[in-house]
């Protein structure tokens, strides 16, 4: 797989020369988070609102290097020559030439090393979080950093690679720090009354992205009265979040999040494993659970009352048969 100067890059990127490296640290390093969608998947591909958080418990770092012949690429999916990166990688190396075309040396030769610690189609941000880490140090190792825009534009080339025609939500909210506000391609920072303790179950099943995006897209085309109300509802449920979050209303927003699940599972984009681990959670204590991502595999996210209810909450998931669970906390800001 070879360089390329094809790559659609931000028309007005702004790179600035970066402040890095020293002899004792050649390299340049990337970082960025996984995410959850509160509320508002699928909705917002057609221009609803979203709500998403933050997962602090898993992320992904890439170090660049330049290297003296043809690269090579260090990950858990795969070690050689960037060359020869498989098929599955086309993200990944997609992102590498966006940022080395808007460095303005497509053919530099760089070693690559990932490690990332978020489960991959798994709705929770994977491929947006991996190409950001990486498009930040490539851009790191060709001596320069970018603005939030351009990185942004960098990772939707990435994203579109990976999805075809992403909203932009993940691009934004993998380097997030807080609960974001997510409308018309923009992110706010939301403003969170308590903190609120999430648990998130992984079914074990790989998300399809793209299929449930497609379905969605098929039911609108059939029946469109009734997938525009549904997705109606879904933008009014999040535009209501927001102010139950903001108040720190639990009870509120664990309902938010069931009836959003019920829509969803109406949209075509739900699953068995899914419903299987959200009535395990809302059997174990959750004041709400729902799908988060994409759907058709993935990842549940359920509302737990405090700290010591989520420790519960986990096992009683871990116990339902989740392959993974995870802790996160959105702490409370004024």
């Amino acid at each position: 797989m070879t360089a390329s100067t094809d790559v659609p890059i931000a028309p007005d990127a702004r790179l600035h020369a970066a402040t890095h490296g020293s002899a004792a640290e050649p390299g340049a390093t990337g970082r960025a988070g996984a995410k959850a969608i509160l509320l508002g998947e699928h909705a917002v591909v057609y221009g609803r609102p979203a709500i998403a958080v933050p997962v602090r418990a898993l992320g992904v770092e890439a170090v660049a290097r330049p290297a003296a012949g043809p690269g090579r690429l260090s990950s858990t999916l795969y070690h050689g020559p960037i060359a020869r990166a498989p098929e599955r990688l086309a993200v990944t190396m997609t992102a590498m030439r966006a940022a080395l075309a808007a460095a303005g040396q497509p053919t530099a030769h760089l070693d690559i090393a990932i490690d990332s610690s978020i489960p991959a189609e798994r709705g929770l941000g994977s491929s947006a979080a991996v190409s950001a880490a990486v498009i930040e140090a490539v851009l790191g190792a060709c001596g320069y950093t970018a603005d939030d825009e351009t990185m942004h534009e960098l990772i939707q080339t990435a994203e579109r690679a990976a999805h075809g025609a992403p909203s932009g939500l993940d691009a934004r909210t993998v380097r997030a720090r807080a609960a974001v506000w997510f409308d018309g391609g923009r992110i706010e920072r939301v403003a969170v009354g308590s903190d609120l303790v999430f648990v998130i179950a992984d079914t074990g099943v790989r998300g399809r992205t793209r299929e449930a995006v497609a379905a969605v897209a098929q039911r609108r085309a059939e029946a469109p009265a009734a997938v525009e109300r549904s997705l109606d509802e879904l933008g009014s449920l999040a535009t209501d979040l927001r102010e139950h979050v903001s108040h720190g209303d639990r009870a509120a927003i664990g309902d938010a999040m069931a009836r959003a699940h019920v829509l969803l599972n109406g949209l075509g984009v739900g699953d068995p494993a899914l419903d299987h681990l959200v009535d395990a959670a809302t059997a174990g204590g959750a004041l709400g659970a729902k799908l988060t991502g994409g759907g058709r595999g993935g990842c549940v996210l359920a509302l737990a009352s405090d700290a010591a209810s989520a420790v519960e909450l986990s096992e009683r998931l871990t116990r339902a048969g989740a392959a993974a669970v995870w802790t996160t906390t959105v702490e409370g800001s004024s």
